[in-house]
């Protein structure tokens, strides 16, 4: 897929560790993890940047950091179950226990670090379904394994395992439906977090209108629910909603 549009360059990464003018493009199939890349997803950034001693330089040998102090238990299973490497794992598994020295992260963290990111918005309810969503267990924590599991779709999956996972985003109550309810629920969260300050000419019923639209063409049998099937063949046949897709991967 292309790169997502960057819609505001503030939100997508740091200014001083982006260079203006020197975008970088990296294909799922086979990218090459440079901090910068991965900068540009906010959860990335700040486990990260909790992994990183304090004054140091935003080079590639921030991820290089292996002690064995922070190597996560079955580093080989993890390397296997998701498209990140042996260096990317730990320095993320680093991070991560810095960040959460329980080795689990809870749904206040979550909201804590998108109200750190997108200050111009409310980023409550987007930060809830976020978390439901890596939540696989239903348990009310998340540990690193389904953490960078859910990462590495995310960041490098294919279109298919990407839209497999938006749609358990948009499935609230995980009854294997998307509805209307739903939908909006997620679209109004996202227009939420996003402000006013991004998008000023937002009127109060765009989120509602997108999801008319969206809905008209997902439902395809009529029946008031959109089904995964319905999903991602709508969402595969249609390019409008592909770049949307895009656009969504700048909130994560």
């Amino acid at each position: 897929p292309l790169p997502a549009k960057e819609t505001d360059g503030s939100l997508l990464g740091d200014p001083a560790q982006t260079p203006s003018g020197k975008k970088e493009h990296v294909k799922w199939q086979k990218p090459r993890l440079t901090r910068k890349a991965l900068m540009k997803c906010c959860l990335v950034k700040r486990i990260l940047s909790s992994a990183a001693p304090q004054g140091s330089d935003s080079s590639d040998s921030d991820l290089e950091l292996s002690s064995v102090r922070h190597q996560p238990e079955g580093l080989d299973q993890l390397q296997a179950l998701t498209k990140f490497t042996k260096k990317e794992l730990q320095s993320l598994y680093r991070g991560f226990k810095n960040e959460c020295p329980s080795g689990l992260v809870d749904e206040d963290t979550f909201k804590l670090i998108y109200a750190q990111f997108f200050p111009q918005g409310d980023a409550t309810m987007y930060a809830h379904f976020l978390f439901n969503a890596f939540d696989v267990d239903r348990n009310g924590a998340i540990c690193f394994e389904d953490f960078v599991v859910g990462l590495s779709i995310l960041l490098r999956g294919t279109v298919h395992e990407k839209l497999n996972w938006a749609f358990n985003l948009y499935d609230i109550n995980k009854d294997g439906y998307i509805t209307k309810e739903e939908m909006l629920a997620i679209m109004k969260s996202i227009y939420d977090m996003m402000g006013r300050y991004t998008y000023p000419i937002l009127r109060d019923d765009a989120p509602i209108e997108h999801v008319e639209k969206f809905f008209q063409k997902m439902d395809r049998n009529r029946d008031g629910v959109v089904t995964i099937e319905e999903f991602l063949e709508t969402c595969q046949k249609d390019e409008n909603i592909m770049s949307s897709m895009q656009l969504f991967e700048n909130v994560i």
